[in-house]
């Protein structure tokens, strides 16, 4: 991929989570299996289809628009080989030698990139629910700031999701744990047969988990919150890097968008098929920014250049928005939540690199 088909990817891909994170919050909306899976829901939005309901965008970006997240886990494998396995792997020989040391110099350099993005919009977002909510001290308890700050909370808690305020900075945690393994295992042993050993062994971890349910917690849910549930597209990003060095014509790539979006449908109905849906979300989603033609290329690629601002600042305008908007002017609000959302983000980005962040 070209920087500009990457960062178009971005943002469509922030654009699918920035809606799906609103749209799920309304009652009457189809909501998606993203960490467990429930058989009634593809069933749901399957009857919104046939009767082509009159919210029918509210339902698909309730559904599929998570699945922006493994379109940017992607985007993080591709990246990581792109700027440490081509040119600048020589260029930092002596930052990226092999000792124990400096690769977690690495990772805490990583770490700090991550909690500088992260800190005032994690701020900001506690002003408002302790503004909003007289429960606030109940869910921002001292050790879940903690864990937040420390981008441990996918897995110190057993139920992430009761612990993870907001919602969306689970992926914090995530990242951290996938700069771990790359540093520690995909950097040193740049072995295709190792990529896919993981993606096969998290798979069986995953397609187990559905069939094990303990009485005290969801396991599939759990592990779906950390390092097993994104590998798939993870391990994709770094492989196409590393291997995919073809051009495709665009027969070929309609083809691809056409037969992934088929995938994506129909995978998920089922729970076994469910788990691969990523692998089409991401071949789709590549294969359609190569598709796109120069007018829409360019708004895409705008808010590539905003995504992450707009990740970490857009469950802050959710959070002001929604309690109001949720059962009158629903489409109204939706428009000023993108409207609020992405002006917060600018402002954050132009703050942040100011700074020189």
């Amino acid at each position: 991929m070209s920087k500009t088909e990457s960062m178009a990817l971005r943002g469509l891909a922030i654009l699918g989570i920035v809606l799906h994170n609103y749209c799920h919050f309304l009652g009457f909306a189809v909501k998606e299996n993203e960490y467990t899976f429930t058989a009634e829901k593809p069933l749901q939005l399957w009857d919104k289809l046939m009767v082509f309901d009159k919210d029918l965008f509210i339902h698909l970006f309730s559904f599929f628009g998570h699945y922006g997240v493994p379109i940017f886990l992607f985007i993080s494998g591709y990246g990581l080989v792109k700027k440490y396995e081509g040119t600048m792997e020589r260029r930092n020989i002596a930052a990226m030698a092999h000792g124990n040391e400096s690769s977690w110099h690495w990772i805490w350099k990583h770490f700090v990139k991550l909690f500088k993005l992260m800190i005032y919009g994690y701020l900001l977002f506690m002003v408002v629910y302790f503004l909003r909510y007289d429960s606030a001290p109940k869910v921002f308890t001292l050790d879940r700031i903690v864990a937040q700050l420390t981008m441990t909370i996918n897995f110190l808690y057993t139920v992430p999701d009761q612990a993870i305020r907001p919602g969306p900075y689970w992926f914090f945690g995530l990242m951290v744990q996938l700069y771990i393994l790359y540093r520690l295992v995909f950097y040193r042993w740049r072995n295709a047969f190792l990529l896919v050993m993981f993606v096969v062994v998290c798979w069986l971890l995953q397609t187990w988990a559905t069939q094990y349910n303990p009485t005290s917690y969801n396991l599939l849910n759990y592990i779906r919150y950390n390092f097993v549930g994104g590998i798939l597209p993870f391990c994709m990003g770094i492989a196409y890097a590393r291997y995919f060095h073809y051009t495709l014509s665009a027969v070929q790539l309609t083809g691809i968008v056409l037969l992934s979006a088929v995938a994506v449908f129909a995978g998920s109905f089922s729970v076994y098929t469910w788990l691969w849906v990523p692998l089409f979300i991401v071949t789709g989603a590549v294969a359609t920014v190569k598709l796109l033609p120069q007018w829409l290329m360019k708004p895409c690629v705008w808010f590539g250049g905003i995504s992450s601002a707009l990740f970490v600042m857009h469950p802050v305008m959710r959070e002001l928005i929604i309690a109001h908007y949720r059962k009158i002017d629903i489409y109204w609000g939706i428009v000023i939540y993108l409207l609020s959302a992405v002006a917060l983000s600018i402002l954050y980005a132009s703050l942040r690199s100011a700074k020189g962040n």
